[in-house]
């Protein structure tokens, strides 16, 4: 979850390392902290909280050298402090860290007995500490970190800086993404080419295993004691990606941007003209797989569990629904030959990782819908279902899901029209109103002071939020509390509306908001019988639906939202963007932070 920044530059380098942090912060804001070469010597400078507070440090005591580390940190051992900020550091190294360092108690207590002393709680330290006893049994600092990675256990990226050593960084990746930039005589690594953008478009990803050697004038890449090649590659990621434009947060900056993503999620995929679905190449045949198995975490479950009811209306294929976390851990047995469907935005997530290489031993075909098409999971995979979000930064995902949703969508027609349960009219229809989308999204986005007004009246004062939806809206309702619990911080579930009355009826009360995601569909009638059960008992309904939902229920709801008409199947994509702008507006009205919620941090690359 943390980020890493690493710069041998011509000029001073602190400046630059903060600004990479900034781009950096939505991975982790518990502390920051900058280390570079002074004179030869390591000089750190480290603040608790977020990045602003580095900031104010270096104002007050500024940081010279040409070279340096940076690093913005998600606490995983020891608590958020300034002591355990990275760079972690000895007198002969400094090292920033992302990722869990399994066998540091080990480690530790070996060199504890060796007469070593620890300063903070970090499993970190034991890297620091590993390299530094190396280096004074006379290893060269390329030998003391081979022989490091050699110790090591667990997923974790590593950058570290030598002392004396103004001409050398070093890298290391196991699970955890890290990367490097070329520059004219200057060089870079970084969490990912993200943090790399304002510097270099010429990149190379590390791979498992490797670690990393980085001089002035380029790198040399090793596995174990051999050296191995990384291509570089140009990428399309510029400083200016990362602005907030005119919006007030990230958050509602992506919202904003999500027609036009899909928009070109879906020039990607689907032909206009034609009304046809056209992927890339596929290594099986969809008539010969037996069984989908799709797995993601937070949202991204969300998200596959949307798309388990298209792949088995559309393609009638069976398809089973894994959390990322769990999946491995069940052993479940897998038909040879299947199909397993990650989806993770950063392409990081290490249980949803850890969950497709389980898949993979199972002899399963492996699609990846990612954001990051170099990304762990991306490798991993057979083919990459690339989502053309875009970055996103605020922790809260928006546009990342919709077009998740969106690539799982066509990839679902075109398997019902490789299957021929759906005809060529019927992919036409529904590609049809894929295309559609975009503009109706517009429409749905266009109630600025509706969502306001919900947010300020109905949801910001609740402590507790119901959220209820069947079939395709379920999911959507699951999403909706997921969004409010992490950005506003009250207390939400979403449930199926059917079984509102196998207990958790119980929860309503008058002083209890109901969200009811109802598009007019073949189900409305059922959701209607629920929305009045909940009625009877005094809860407080928000509908949203279309016009003729909101003609029916709306009487007797506290407020409503009405959204375009739109075809069934591509409902959920539309309704999840008022579940967003809900959470959005609620969270502004309880003056929550938005975009660097308590507690979270964008991609999640530990267990």
């Amino acid at each position: 979850m943390c980020g890493i920044i690493g710069i041998i530059g011509k000029a001073p380098v602190t400046p630059l390392l903060v600004d990479a942090l900034k781009r950096l912060e939505y991975r982790g804001y518990d502390s920051a902290g900058v280390a570079t070469l002074v004179n030869g010597h390591i000089d750190r400078r480290r603040a608790e909280g977020k990045l602003v507070n580095l900031e104010a440090r270096l104002k007050a005591e500024p940081l010279a050298g040409t070279i340096g580390i940076g690093h913005t940190r998600w606490a995983t051992h020891g608590k958020p402090s300034e002591r355990n900020a990275h760079p972690i550091a000895t007198d002969r190294v400094a090292v920033v860290h992302n990722g869990i360092i399994e066998n540091f108690q080990e480690l530790k207590a070996e060199m504890e007995a060796e007469g070593r002393r620890f300063d903070s709680d970090t499993d970190t330290e034991v890297v620091a500490q590993l390299i530094t006893s190396y280096l004074e049994r006379q290893m060269s600092p390329e030998q003391a970190m081979g022989t490091a990675m050699g110790r090591l256990r667990g997923a974790f990226a590593l950058a570290v800086l030598f002392a004396g050593r103004h001409d050398l960084l070093m890298g290391a990746r196991r699970g955890s993404s890290l990367a490097v930039g070329y520059g004219d005589g200057e060089m870079y690594i970084g969490t990912d080419a993200l943090a790399l953008a304002p510097f270099t478009k010429r990149v190379s990803y590390l791979e498992d295993e490797d670690w990393v050697v980085v001089r002035p004038d380029g790198c040399t890449v090793f596995q174990g004691k051999t050296e191995v090649k990384r291509e570089i590659r140009q990428t399309g990621l510029s400083g200016a990606m990362m602005g907030k434009g005119n919006h007030r947060h990230f958050m509602l900056k992506e919202i904003h941007e999500q027609p036009a993503v899909i928009g070109d999620t879906l020039h990607s995929y689907v032909d206009p003209a034609t009304r046809t679905v056209a992927l890339p190449a596929l290594p099986f045949d969809w008539n010969k797989v037996s069984r989908i198995t799709m797995t993601g975490c937070g949202g991204a479950y969300y998200v596959c569990m949307v798309a388990k009811y298209w792949f088995e209306q559309i393609a009638r294929l069976p398809v089973e629904v894994e959390l990322g976390s769990e999946f491995r851990y069940r052993a479940p047995p897998l038909p040879e030959g299947g199909v397993c469907i990650a989806v993770s935005q950063s392409g990081e997530t290490a249980d949803t990782l850890a969950a497709v290489r389980y898949a993979k031993a199972q002899m399963q075909h492996i699609l990846a819908v990612v954001n990051v098409p170099e990304s762990a999971i991306a490798r991993e995979a057979n083919v990459v279902l690339h989502t053309l979000a875009g970055p996103e930064i605020s922790v809260c995902s928006t546009k990342a899901t919709t077009t998740q949703q969106t690539v799982l969508l066509a990839t679902a027609i075109a398997a019902g029209r490789a299957r021929g349960t759906i005809s060529a009219a019927e992919e036409a229809r529904l590609v049809a109103a894929l295309i559609e989308l975009p503009a109706l999204i517009n429409e749905a986005m266009n109630m600025e002071a509706q969502y306001r007004g919900i947010a300020d009246g109905v949801l910001a004062e609740a402590r507790d939020v119901l959220y209820l939806g069947r079939g395709t809206s379920y999911p959507v309702a699951l999403e909706g509390a997921l969004k409010l619990k992490e950005i506003s911080y009250i207390h939400a579930e979403g449930y199926a509306a059917g079984e509102m009355k196998h207990g958790p009826i119980a929860l309503i009360d008058e002083l209890v908001p109901v969200v009811v995601v109802a598009p007019n569909d073949s189900l409305f009638d059922k959701t209607a019988s629920n929305f009045e059960q909940v009625k009877a008992r005094g809860g407080k309904l928000v509908l949203l639906s279309d016009s003729d939902g909101v003609k029916r229920l709306g009487p007797q709801s506290v407020a409503t939202l009405t959204m375009p008409a739109i075809d069934p199947v591509v409902a959920p994509i539309l309704y999840t963007i008022p579940v967003q702008l809900l959470a959005y507006y609620t969270a502004i009205a309880k003056g929550t932070d938005v975009d660097q919620p308590r507690n979270l941090a964008k991609s999640v690359t530990v267990e």
